[in-house]
C-alpha cells in the first residue's frame, strides 16, 4: 500500500505543476497524465504536460483538448523554469523520458513519481510505485481519492483507458478483484468503455494492416513452439506506409499461437538500433532479461534497445530468453 500523505502534502502547498511520461508512449502513460492533469485542475494548479515526444495519431483522442505539449515544438525548456513540482508517470528510467531527463535534472522542482514498474533510476525524487499495479492508471485513482477529489468524466475516461490497455483489456494475469472495482469507479465517473474501445481497436489503417501482416508472416518458433520472435525493419514501415505506432500489441497477437510461453519482437528505429519487447505467461522474468540490455519493466511484460544491427540483436536476445526459458 502506498502512503499518499506526502504526495497530498506537496499537492496542497504547490501551485505549478508539469506532468511527463515516457517515450514512445502508450495509453497507460498518456491516460495517466490527461488524468492527474484533470485532477489537479480541478484543485485549481496550474498544470503543463510537456514530453518529449509528439502525441501518436492512435492516442490523440485521448486528449481532445491538446494538452500534451512537446519539449522544443511547442515549449522550450525555459518555459518550464517556474514549475514548483515535477511530476513523472509511468517510468523511474532516465532513458525513457528522452530530451526531458536533461529538463527534470537541471530543475530545483520538487520531484515525485507514479510509477508500477520494478527496474528504476535514482532520479532523486519522491516515489509513489506499486509494483504489484497493473497499471499506473490505478494509481492515478488512489492519488484523486487521496486528494478527495471526485472523478469526472473528462478524468475517467483516459484513465480508464491506461486501466484496459495495460491488462489486456482485463485479461492478463495481472487483472485481480480490485481491477474490476477500479473500473467500476471509473465508469461511476463517467467513462465509457464500448466507445474506448471503438477509439483504440477500431480504427486501425490499411497501413497497419498490412504492417502486421508482414510481422506476423515472418514470425518463427523454437523450443518446440514454447517460444515466438519476430521483427519489424524501417523498410517495413516505409513500403506499407505505416506509422512506429502501428507496431504497438503485434507482441501479444504473437502470443495466440497455440503453445506458445514467451515472445520476443524487435522494431528498428528511426533514431538507430532495435526496440526490443518481451512477453511471457510462464515464470521467466521479463524484466530480468531486459535487465541485461539495460532495460526493464515488469516479470510478464518488459522492454530494452540494443544499438546494433538486426543479426546480432536478435541473437543476443534470443540467446539470453533461451537460456531463461530452459
Amino acid at each position: 500500500m502506498i502512503d499518499w500523505s506526502p504526495f497530498v502534502e506537496v499537492v496542497r502547498s504547490h501551485q505549478r505543476f508539469a506532468l511527463t511520461c515516457h517515450v514512445r508512449p502508450d495509453a497507460d502513460t498518456v491516460g495517466s497524465a490527461i488524468g492527474m492533469a484533470g485532477i489537479l485542475e480541478k484543485l485549481g494548479k496550474d498544470v503543463l504536460l510537456v514530453n518529449a515526444f509528439a502525441v501518436p495519431p492512435n492516442l490523440r483522442f485521448l486528449d481532445p483538448l491538446g494538452k500534451l505539449k512537446q519539449l522544443g515544438t511547442d515549449i522550450t525548456a525555459e518555459g518550464l523554469s517556474d514549475r514548483e513540482v515535477h511530476i513523472v508517470l509511468d517510468t523511474t528510467a532516465w532513458v525513457q523520458l528522452g530530451a526531458m531527463a536533461d529538463v527534470i535534472r537541471q530543475s530545483k522542482a520538487i520531484k515525485m513519481v507514479l510509477d508500477h514498474h520494478v527496474s528504476e533510476d535514482d532520479l532523486g525524487a519522491l516515489l509513489f510505485k506499486d509494483y504489484e499495479a497493473e497499471a499506473t492508471g490505478r494509481l492515478v485513482v488512489e492519488a484523486a481519492e487521496a486528494l478527495g477529489v471526485v472523478l469526472t468524466a473528462e478524468i475517467a475516461q483516459p484513465l480508464f483507458a491506461a486501466l484496459a490497455t495495460d491488462t489486456g483489456w482485463f485479461r492478463f494475469a495481472s487483472t485481480k478483484p480490485g481491477t474490476f472495482r477500479t473500473a467500476a469507479k471509473l465508469m461511476d465517473g463517467g467513462a465509457r468503455p464500448d466507445q474506448l474501445f471503438k477509439d483504440l481497436y477500431e480504427h486501425d489503417t490499411l497501413s497497419r494492416l498490412k504492417l502486421i501482416g508482414r510481422t506476423l508472416a515472418r514470425a518463427q518458433t523454437e523450443l518446440g513452439g514454447r517460444l515466438i520472435y519476430t521483427w519489424i525493419e524501417l523498410s517495413d514501415f516505409d513500403s506499407v506506409g505505416a506509422v512506429p505506432s502501428d507496431s504497438e500489441d503485434v507482441i501479444n497477437m504473437t502470443l495466440t499461437v497455440g503453445g506458445t510461453e514467451a515472445a520476443v519482437i524487435l522494431v528498428e528505429q528511426r533514431s538507430g538500433g532495435f526496440k526490443v519487447s518481451f512477453r511471457s505467461r510462464n515464470d521467466m522474468d521479463c524484466s530480468r532479461i531486459a535487465g541485461q540490455f539495460g532495460g526493464g519493466g515488469h516479470k510478464r511484460a518488459a522492454g530494452a534497445t540494443l544499438v546494433e544491427p538486426l543479426d546480432s540483436a536478435r541473437a543476443k536476445v534470443l540467446d539470453a530468453v533461451r537460456a531463461a526459458m530452459r
